[in-house]
């Protein structure tokens, strides 16, 4: 009886001692497996690209306006702008607003007032930068200038006119109609920096020069 516990027993401590052994380092082998799984789910997941997450950014729209009118204020409360559309539709991606029937009013820092008006209109976000398109037309009134003297009517007409408000810039690469006062010009393309006073014409132009505007003739 005695001799038979001992053949069982040895084999047992053995075990035992193995099993004691091998435990020792099964949290590596765990912390191993666990790296080698984290490893095949991120080589195996899918991967988008930066086009893909570009389209997920549509160029939407995420809320009309009908009849509306904004309105911008300075520092001191003064009025800058004034935006005025049929309908309006703003687009988030790009934060801008596409106007119906737009009549945008603008008034310079030394407070000359300038409207513009046209088919459709595009301005961005602050409404410093407003593209016209059909019928497109700028006009700034007749007004004293910093100097006193009286500065002409001044008119920009065709299919498209880009407008900067801050920099009281407008320009063109369409055909238009400059009219100053009684005088009348046409260039292919165009340009107009009411800072300098200087519009520059170029293409086939035709028309006058008269004082108080630079008009800069280009091939």
């Amino acid at each position: 009886m005695k001799t038979t516990l001992r053949i069982f027993y040895k084999p047992w401590r053995r075990a035992l001692r193995t099993w004691d052994q091998v435990s020792i380092y099964l949290p590596v082998v765990l912390m191993g497996a666990l790296a080698l799984g984290t490893y095949w789910l991120v080589r195996n997941s899918p991967v988008f690209s930066a086009q893909e997450a570009a389209k997920a950014a549509k160029h939407e729209i995420d809320y009309y306006m009908r009849k509306f009118t904004i309105k911008s204020f300075g520092e001191t409360g003064q009025l800058k702008s004034e935006i005025y559309g049929v309908e309006g539709r703003h687009y988030r991606d790009s934060d801008t607003l596409e106007i119906d029937q737009p009549r945008i009013l603008s008034i310079s820092d030394a407070g000359r007032p300038v409207t513009s008006t046209g088919n459709r209109a595009l301005s961005n976000g602050d409404g410093s930068e407003v593209q016209l398109m059909g019928n497109a037309r700028v006009v700034r009134e007749a007004a004293a200038g910093i100097d006193g003297k009286v500065l002409p009517r001044l008119e920009f007409q065709g299919e498209f006119l880009h407008a900067f408000v801050n920099e009281e810039r407008v320009k063109s690469h369409l055909p238009v109609v400059l009219i100053r006062g009684a005088d009348r010009f046409t260039g292919d393309t165009f340009a107009y920096d009411n800072m300098t006073g200087i519009a520059e014409l170029k293409g086939r132009v035709k028309g006058q020069l008269v004082p108080g505007v630079r008009v800069v003739l280009g091939r």
